[in-house]
């Protein structure tokens, strides 16, 4: 390496990023000008890619957790032929293109993750990690290897800094992921100015100290020497890398080289002009890209064809000697499921809480869903997460199926996303409610991306009880209802909870979080009201005395007893009363306007929810002539029943509440 032809590679995708980051005035081109050369020597001579196949199953991943840098992906993507034209990197961070100012993933082809808030591709890339690990376990057999590759990624200062990053780290090192190989872009400059201002520790000492090998390149533009470190990596097949890489942000601009003011701003008109002449290119022009260069970046489409082409053979011949496992990898990464598991799902008669009735089902659907894995973040026997029987997922026992996350709510949310984003897999993980705060930044991702993990999140209001405030989640229901294109499923009882179960399993645009109790509740007697238990609607009517009410009751999860035990009481008073179950809000909200006037008729206006947490969004269902059984506190140590009779979740409060609306 090292040749004419490799550093006007390079150069190359060092002038479009600084292009293109210019026409938009906007943008971080100092990035992608000090990563130029590791990102080429990656590209160029280890990573196994098909950009005419972007989705191959046994490809290599790159992602570009230091997403900011997002101009250095595109120039890649499109100098590799993806697809991503010219003229798209011209309309970088324009409404309508395919180049968005950070990396989206299924908005431009290549893309694996969204990444931009820094620490996330970090961790999701220890979930992919994970996945190929379990992928390999699963499905390859002696003398058939369908499952083998690397998960390469770019990190920078900043992705190092936040504490999402430690907790992935720490797991990545724990779990001997010897496929995860992070180059580390040390260019010492954050937005601030120099990282010596906030983020002095010792790098390579802390991952070493995490169980990573780690490595150092002193010259960030030394391409035999990033390349050797690469290699060096590859080799290490039982600790994750760490690639140190000393770098210089905005590289070769003569004034903002090593500055901050190269981070997110453009060069300017005269800085671009000296920048170039400094890399020996043409100063007046723009998107400038070489013959030569732009074929010996297309050779990654001969390569990539040739290596999809070997594969497919391999699969062959692994379906030949493997037809059910072949059958089964084709058939989960196509997200067909079979019927086996719907069968399975229990129903229940007796009273239990929602994470019990979770656990049941969990366990009873498992076994007819091999692809279904996950944890929770030490809180096990809390979440009722553990799959009876199943193997932990250890280094010694990559085949596991139950993930002991460690109290790392964090990474935990960003390890599902990369397992999520492998084809086939349905990841899980359980925490209490209230530590979804913790989780909160991949779980606006997966939506974002429309991805599918499963949370499974328990103890679910101030049914926590003696735990107190601390642990009594208040708001975060209504600020998870708050994420668009997340399913929030709060289900009544374990019926509720079971078709729950079910509609988390077959939703696959996005993830689905199901909130879950620690106390007991009954379970709903459905011939006693002759309503069939109708979860996939959002909203259903359970009860009713007439079919032309002047009252509506509706909750979720526990409050639905109480509105139930209202209901016979009002209904022996002749009021005439529906009773609603809304385990859902936003799959009702999905529902024709006709089906959610049938269960909310505009013409009842006498309407009463009731919800053990803040009102935030239930006027829009009750209306102004309606009211709310809410609170907006914090609650209280002290048995559950007591805090709930405490603060008015009682049937009689109810009943008292309704005759109050309706007098």
């Amino acid at each position: 390496m090292n040749s004419s032809l490799d550093l006007r590679c390079v150069n190359t995708i060092r002038t479009l990023a600084i292009d293109g980051v210019q026409k938009a005035k906007s943008g971080h081109p100092g990035m992608p000008m000090g990563a130029a050369a590791m990102a080429y020597v990656l590209w160029n001579r280890h990573l196994r890619h098909s950009p005419g196949s972007p989705r191959w199953a046994n490809r290599d991943r790159f992602v570009l957790s230091a997403g900011h840098g997002s101009m250095l992906l595109y120039s890649l993507l499109y100098l590799s032929g993806y697809g991503l034209e010219l003229d798209e990197l011209k309309e970088f961070r324009q409404w309508g293109s395919r180049t968005p100012g950070h990396p989206e993933y299924g908005h431009t082809p290549g893309v694996e993750t969204t990444t931009g808030p820094l620490g996330q591709g970090f961790a999701n890339g220890v979930g992919m990690a994970l996945a190929e690990r379990w992928m390999a376990a699963r499905y390859n057999r002696p003398g058939h290897t369908i499952i083998d590759h690397h998960i390469f990624a770019i990190v920078g200062d900043g992705d190092l800094m936040e504490g999402v990053s430690s907790e992935a780290a720490s797991f990545a090192g724990h779990q001997k992921l010897g496929k995860l190989i992070y180059l580390y872009d040390d260019n010492k400059i954050s937005i601030d100015g120099s990282t010596s201002l906030a983020f002095t520790e010792d790098v390579g000492r802390r991952f070493t100290a995490y169980g990573w090998q780690v490595r150092t390149v002193e010259d960030g533009n030394d391409l035999e020497a990033i390349h050797r470190a690469i290699v060096e990596a590859k080799a290490q097949t039982d600790r994750p890398s760490l690639i140190m890489v000393r770098t210089h942000i905005g590289f070769g601009s003569p004034n903002k080289v090593d500055s901050h003011d190269a981070h997110g701003s453009p060069l300017g008109d005269e800085e671009v002009k000296l920048t170039k002449q400094a890399y020996g290119v043409d100063a007046e022009a723009t998107f400038v890209v070489p013959d030569d260069v732009l074929m010996n970046f297309r050779k990654a489409q001969e390569r990539g064809a040739e290596s999809e082409t070997a594969w497919s053979k391999a699969f062959d011949a692994y379906r030949t000697a493997n037809p059910e496992l072949a059958a089964e990898f084709e058939q989960t990464r196509n997200g067909s499921y079979g019927d086996a598991w719907k069968a399975a799902v229990p129903s229940f008669t007796e009273s239990m809480a929602t994470r019990e009735a979770s656990g049941k089902v969990l366990n009873a659907i498992a076994p007819h869903l091999p692809t279904l894995i996950g944890g929770s973040a030490d809180l096990t026997p809390s979440n009722n997460t553990a799959l009876k029987g199943a193997t932990d997922m250890q280094p010694a026992t990559p085949e596991g199926r139950y993930i002991r996350f460690g109290v790392r709510e964090h990474a935990m949310g960003s390890i599902l996303n990369g397992l999520a984003l492998t084809e086939g897999l349905i990841p899980y993980g359980g925490t209490f409610l209230i530590f979804s705060e913790y989780m909160r930044p991949p779980i606006r991702l997966a939506a974002l991306m429309g991805v599918r993990p499963i949370y499974v999140f328990t103890h679910d209001s101030i049914g926590v009880g003696e735990d107190g405030p601390t642990h009594q989640p208040v708001e975060q229901v209504a600020s998870l209802r708050a994420i668009p294109n997340l399913i929030v499923l709060r289900p009544a009882d374990a019926n509720e909870t079971a078709e729950s179960w079910k509609i988390a399993v077959e939703h696959k645009t996005g993830p689905v979080a199901l909130i879950l109790t620690r106390q007991k509740l009954p379970t709903i007697d459905r011939a006693k009201f002759a309503a069939a238990s109708n979860v996939a609607k959002g909203a259903y009517v359970l009860a009713e005395t007439h079919p032309t009410p002047e009252l509506i009751l509706m909750a979720t999860g526990s409050e639905v007893q109480h509105i139930v035990a209202a209901y016979e009481a009002l209904a022996r008073e002749q009021v005439r009363v529906r009773i609603v179950s809304m385990p859902s809000w936003e799959l009702f909200e999905r529902q024709s306007r006709e089906y959610r006037e049938s269960v909310l008729p505009p013409s009842v206006r006498k309407r009463l929810a009731v919800e053990a947490g803040v009102p935030l969004g239930w006027h829009q269902w009750v209306g102004s002539d309606g009211a709310v059984i809410a609170f907006d506190h914090y609650g209280a140590s002290a048995p559950a029943e007591r805090v709930f009779t405490e603060y008015g979740f009682t049937a009689a409060n109810v009943v008292a509440r309704a005759r109050a609306l309706l007098s």
